[in-house]
């Protein structure tokens, strides 16, 4: 009787034991899997936060601006800009004076024409040469002209004047550096070969008027 309930005691001892070592290995499992899914999650933002320091942040490149002391120009730019100034300016003035001393209508409309369309072409200059950082100067010395002899004298000015700009401009346009710069000279093109057509036929006209009167 004691030997059988040694053996039985024995035996249900081991049989608990194991069950006990079965219970706990699949709970074992499961939370070292627990921890170890955890420890992933635990990491998931480490390695975020790392890769988010590491990656440099995007900058916008910005277009460069135009230098206010006009480096970004050739002195052949800078100089035509300037020249340019100083007879678009003279030719305002000799316009203003045109229609007020002009003795034949064909001066006084050529001398308008020259104030309205060279104060456009100033302001736009004016606009670029302070995009470019370059200072305009003051109005060309006008030449001084004989009163009575006024109508010969502006348009033969305005002749030579304009062949010499015609020249400039078509220059500028062909061989300049800066793309504004040579825009805005093809662009001024066309109106001083209209001009120079138009003192060609007021030439033309005054000068045939003055042949009529000493004939």
């Amino acid at each position: 009787m004691k030997t059988t309930f040694n053996f039985s005691t024995r035996l249900a001892v081991t049989t608990l034991a194991a069950g006990a070592i079965c219970c706990a290995t699949p709970l074992f499992a499961q939370e070292g899997h627990g921890e170890g899914s955890a420890g992933a999650g635990a990491q998931m933002p480490t390695m975020g936060s790392s890769s988010s320091a590491s990656t440099p942040s995007r900058t916008t490149n910005t277009p460069n601006t135009p230098n206010k002391g006009g480096g970004q120009l050739s002195n052949d730019d800078k100089n035509f800009i300037m020249e340019a100034g100083k007879g678009g300016m003279m030719e305002v003035e000799m316009g203003k004076t045109a229609q007020q001393k002009g003795q034949s209508a064909e001066v006084k409309d050529v001398g308008s024409m020259m104030v309205t369309d060279h104060t456009k072409a100033n302001n736009e200059l004016m606009g670029l040469a302070q995009k470019k950082g370059v200072k305009l100067g003051g109005a060309e010395k006008a030449h001084k002209m004989n009163d009575a002899n006024f109508d010969k004298e502006y348009l033969s000015m305005m002749l030579q004047d304009h062949e010499k700009d015609i020249a400039a401009f078509e220059k500028e346009a062909k061989s300049g550096s800066d793309p504004d710069v040579k825009s805005w000279a093809s662009k001024t093109l066309p109106t001083l070969k209209k001009h120079l057509q138009a003192v060609q036929q007021a030439q033309s006209k005054v000068g045939s008027a003055s042949a009529k009167k000493t004939s």
